[in-house]
């Protein structure tokens, strides 16, 4: 609950910034100097980008959000990790069963259990980035499997 409290309120800045940056960026473009036209358009074009980059990562957290529900409505969450008090799993414990799950995700590639299961251990071992591409394929295989569902 607090990351999404934390998300939340960056959420809330990041939009009273880009609204201010937006106001300022009108003002330069109304003086009609060639300089402050182009400050200004750049200020317009900045707060876009950083709309687009703010709903992305909202997008992302709720997908990933509602797999980690989904995954423990099933009961199928790593249950042979110790976890710390902060919530994060033992990076010692993420080591020594990482081969088993990044097997599994490989010999189930359309599997989006098995990728989201193995986000948690690269998470846990303290590779976000390789963390968070494995979470964006169990969306994307999630997705996937909703809309052939839904036919």
């Amino acid at each position: 609950m607090k990351a999404r409290t934390g998300a939340i309120i960056m959420a809330v800045v990041l939009v009273l910034y880009l609204v201010l940056v937006g106001q300022r960026a009108v003002q330069f473009v109304l003086t009609g100097e060639p300089i402050a036209v182009v400050i200004g358009v750049a200020l317009i074009i900045l707060p876009i980008i950083g709309v687009w980059g703010l709903a992305m990562e909202l997008q992302f957290g709720i997908k990933s959000g509602r797999l980690a529900g989904d995954l423990e409505a099933a009961g199928e969450m790593p249950a042979d990790l110790p976890v710390l008090p902060s919530g994060r799993v033992e990076r010692s414990a993420a080591d020594a069963v990482f081969p088993a799950y990044k097997a599994r995700a490989e010999a189930e590639p359309e599997n989006w259990k098995a990728w989201f299961r193995l986000a948690i251990l690269y998470r846990g071992a303290g590779d976000s980035r390789r963390a968070r591409a494995a979470v964006r394929r169990a969306i994307r295989l999630h997705d996937a499997h909703a809309k052939r569902a839904d036919r």
